[in-house]
């Protein structure tokens, strides 16, 4: 019975492209040729990275910031002052018996829950 070769047969002229040279170059030395590069594409991506994070928690903070205790006090100046026994009667006048029920128009296919 014949034995088949383990390596696939590859032409002279399959040899001398770019990306078979590549392949062979890869089976000797992988971290050379996808690790380094790979870890220098990160590395550099933290550092291009950076500035832009700063930028967004900068506006961030432009947005939200801490009062000062005159801002503090002058806050609730410009309100009608409230009374809670003067809101609740005047809420309880309200006369809230003028309504009626009204379906919503339902989608089409959509059930309507009547039984």
């Amino acid at each position: 019975m014949a034995v088949f070769q383990n390596r696939k047969y590859r032409s002279t002229a399959d040899a001398n492209t770019l990306g078979a040279r590549y392949r062979a170059m890869m089976a000797k030395r992988p971290f050379l040729l996808f690790g380094l590069p790979f870890l220098s594409v990160i590395v550099g991506a933290s550092f291009v990275l950076t500035p832009a994070t700063a930028i967004r928690y900068e506006r961030h903070d432009r947005k939200v910031r801490q009062m000062t205790r005159e801002e503090e006090l002058g806050v609730g100046k410009g309100g009608r002052k409230v009374d809670i026994r003067e809101e609740y009667y005047r809420l309880s006048a309200k006369d809230n018996n003028d309504w009626e029920q009204k379906r919503v128009k339902r989608l089409k296919g959509e059930t309507d829950g009547i039984l």
